[in-house]
């Protein structure tokens, strides 16, 4: 697969969704943000669940994303619950 999938989190699955998108470099994805990533991929796949966000997140900051501080999960998940 392409350079995605070398970040924490981010698997064949997830890396060929973001690609759908228009996601395709490291870049791209850290411009975009993790919520606007997911919001683009929840519009292709309505599977698309909160930890899917929380991954997004973890990779852009370069951690698993169990490791994300709270405050940022919290953040996400206020959003999530926005959105959904």
């Amino acid at each position: 697969m392409g350079e995605l999938s070398k970040l924490p989190n981010i698997g064949n699955k997830l890396e060929l969704q973001l690609n759908e998108v228009g996601i395709e470099t490291v870049e791209q994805l850290k411009k975009a943000g993790s919520k606007e990533a997911w919001l683009a991929i929840k519009s292709i796949d309505s599977s698309a669940c909160i930890n899917r966000l929380y991954a997004l997140e973890g990779a852009i900051q370069g951690i698993r994303w169990h490791g994300l501080p709270d405050k940022f999960k919290k953040e996400l998940k206020d959003f999530y619950n926005e959105v959904k």
